[in-house]
């Protein structure tokens, strides 16, 4: 019975799951969002808000424990010079998780887990979608050339050159390995 264990297991053991917690995070700061499985998702959720909320922080106790999870220098530098200071005003609910459907090969719930308002491994704001532009009504139909289509064929429009080859074998050789 697992009375009063928390978590998922994720089908791993304690280290394994804990690896990939980090590597997800670290992931996940670079690029500011990640698509995964539902449940590790979900478990990612918490473990990145962690970091967030230490980032915000800023102090060298603070960097030192997040670099406990976060080993990746360049992930690190960005948590704290834009992730952190991005979330300032922010009191929790940095990430959000969107359901995206099911794998194609085995069924598995997909999410996309992304941070809110962060896009990238540079952690500038994401700027405001403008709304699309009208469409432009068609063009007029072209006027039919004076050229008639065996002549434009002829002068070689409308085909182009096969692919230039290079001949890689020398002659008597059948393809088989030097010696």
């Amino acid at each position: 019975m697992r009375h009063r264990k928390a978590g998922r297991q994720l089908r791993r053991t304690s280290e394994q799951r804990l690896a990939l917690l980090r590597n997800l995070a670290i992931s996940l700061i670079e690029h500011g969002a990640i698509e995964t499985t539902e449940a590790k998702a979900k478990e990612l959720r918490p473990f990145v808000e962690r970091l967030i909320t230490k980032a915000k922080g800023g102090t060298l106790h603070d960097r030192r424990l997040a670099t406990r999870h976060v080993h990746v220098r360049r992930a690190a530098d960005t948590l704290f010079q834009s992730v952190g200071p991005a979330f300032a005003t922010r009191t929790g609910g940095y990430t959000r998780i969107l359901k995206v459907g099911h794998r194609k090969g085995d069924g598995a719930e997909m999410a996309r887990i992304e941070m809110i308002g962060v896009s990238g491994a540079n952690g500038a704001e994401r700027p405001v979608k403008k709304a699309p532009a009208p469409k432009k009504p068609p063009a007029a139909p072209r006027a039919k050339s004076s050229v008639p289509a065996a002549t434009a064929s002829s002068k070689g429009r409308g085909k182009t050159p096969p692919p230039a080859t290079k001949q890689t074998r020398k002659a008597g050789d059948k393809g088989g390995s030097k010696g």
